[in-house]
Formats: C-alpha cells, sequence, structure tokens
C-alpha cells in the first residue's frame, strides 16, 4: 500500500528507531506508525467497545497518548504490543466511565476482560474463498456480519483473544503481553472461543439450511407448469408415450 511517506523511511524501521523519530517531531514515522498498526487495534478496541464510533474515538486517544510518551520508550516489548495495551486500558476506562455514568455497578466491578462473565453466546470464523461475483461478494459480506454479530455476543475475555490470535495471528506470547494475561490464559480462552463460536455457527447453518437450494415458490410453479404443458403440448421426440400409455403394458407381476 503507497502510504505516501517519504522514501528516506524504511519500511522496516526498528521499534527504537521509530519512537525516537517520532518523539522527535517526525510526522511522517508517526503516520507510518499508526497505518502499520490501526487493523490490529482498531479490532481490538471495537471488540471490546462493540461499537464502531466508540472504537475509533479509544483508538485515536490511545495514539494521542502513545505520541505522547513515546519518548520513555524503552522497547521491553515491542511496539504493537505497547501499542495494544494502550488501546486496551483506553476501552476498559471508557467501559467503566460508561458504566458510572449509567449507574450500571456490576460492569464497574467485573473487569471485561474477567472469565467469569456469563457464557450468553457462539460462532466461528470461516475462510470463504469465493469468486468476485456481485452475489458472491454480497455472501461474502453477510457472512462477515453473522461472525461479527456472533464476536458481539461473546464475553470480551474470549473475543478479545480470539481477535489477536485467529484474526491478527499474534503469538500467545504477544497476545498475553498485549492483554495482560498469562500465556496459559490465552491458550484456554482461545480455544473456548473457537468452541463457542463453532457452535453458534452450527446453530446459524441449521437454521438456515432448510432454505438451500428453496424449492417453494416461483421455482416450484415452474417446473410444475413445464412439465403439465409438455403433458398437453408433446414434442416430436419421444414425448407421445407421456402423454398415452403405452400399447403393450409389461403384465402385473
Amino acid at each position: 500500500m503507497n502510504t505516501g511517506l517519504p522514501p528516506d523511511l524504511p519500511a522496516r524501521s526498528g521499534d527504537a528507531e521509530l519512537a525516537q523519530r517520532i518523539a522527535g517531531g517526525d510526522a511522517a514515522a508517526f503516520e507510518r506508525l499508526m497505518r502499520l498498526h490501526n487493523r490490529r487495534l482498531y479490532r481490538l478496541a471495537r471488540v471490546v467497545l462493540r461499537n464502531d464510533g466508540d472504537a475509533e474515538d479509544a483508538l485515536q486517544e490511545a495514539y494521542l497518548q502513545a505520541f505522547r510518551s513515546l519518548g520513555r520508550f524503552r522497547g521491553d516489548s515491542s511496539l504493537g504490543t505497547w501499542l495494544s495495551q494502550l488501546v486496551t486500558n483506553e476501552c476498559l476506562s471508557r467501559l467503566r466511565k460508561q458504566a458510572r455514568r449509567d449507574g450500571i455497578a456490576r460492569m464497574v466491578q467485573a473487569d471485561p476482560l474477567d472469565d467469569e462473565q456469563p457464557l450468553d453466546a457462539e460462532t466461528e470464523a470461516m475462510d470463504p474463498t469465493l469468486a468476485e461475483r456481485p452475489e458472491d461478494a454480497l455472501a461474502r459480506s453477510q457472512l462477515r456480519a453473522l461472525i461479527e454479530r456472533r464476536l458481539d455476543e461473546l464475553p470480551v475475555a474470549f473475543s478479545a483473544v480470539f481477535v489477536l490470535r485467529g484474526l491478527e495471528e499474534l503469538s500467545v506470547e504477544e497476545t498475553a503481553q498485549s492483554l495482560g494475561i498469562p500465556e496459559a490464559t490465552v491458550r484456554s480462552r482461545y480455544f473456548r472461543a473457537r468452541g463457542l463460536l463453532r457452535k453458534s455457527l452450527a446453530a446459524d447453518i441449521d437454521l438456515a439450511r432448510q432454505g438451500v437450494f428453496a424449492f417453494d415458490g416461483a421455482r416450484c410453479d415452474r417446473i410444475v407448469g413445464a412439465v403439465l404443458r409438455r403433458l398437453h403440448n408433446p414434442g416430436p421426440a419421444g414425448a407421445s408415450s407421456a402423454a398415452s400409455p403405452p400399447d403393450n403394458p409389461p403384465a402385473p407381476p
């Protein structure tokens, strides 16, 4: 992707160098940082806040915090992991503020990344490889929307891990550092999330399968009408046998 950045900025700038350039006021370096991590960080914010606009706002705020703090970046973790931590903290802070405004004490007391939240949903991401015909693009869009809805229904403890591990393909270690949880917890939550998603999509498929290759309505009328027309108007090629019984029918058994 052409980002319009100056050619003197290497495509693989090291984290420390990139942080130093941003801290020194290099706007192009900061733009590169955002473009490198935008998709992952947006997905993380979106799965925690479950609202497109709120996720964008939180991500912007996290980037501003990062810009002000990059002078203190020491490279103990990767820039991507460090940014993920900032986004996670910003999202959780927003949820707690919203909970206080709404007077929902249970949301204030319960960390959205807590395993103990009730499990009220289920689904699993598929990997569609359909051709780019209009009807296929529509089907893919509908499938993506379905998966996003099912992810929104998962407890954040599981959906956040699934997004980082399953969609962004972070390692177990990187995911654990990004969310501030043990690696063993990442493994168990990812396994649980996949199971819940798979079960949910299976339920959706069960509901939809009765409509596959639908045969009622216009299709049914069309086939019945065509058969009746052929019976009443036999064609030249053997159709007479369909319109009248054979001369020598077989003897009954």
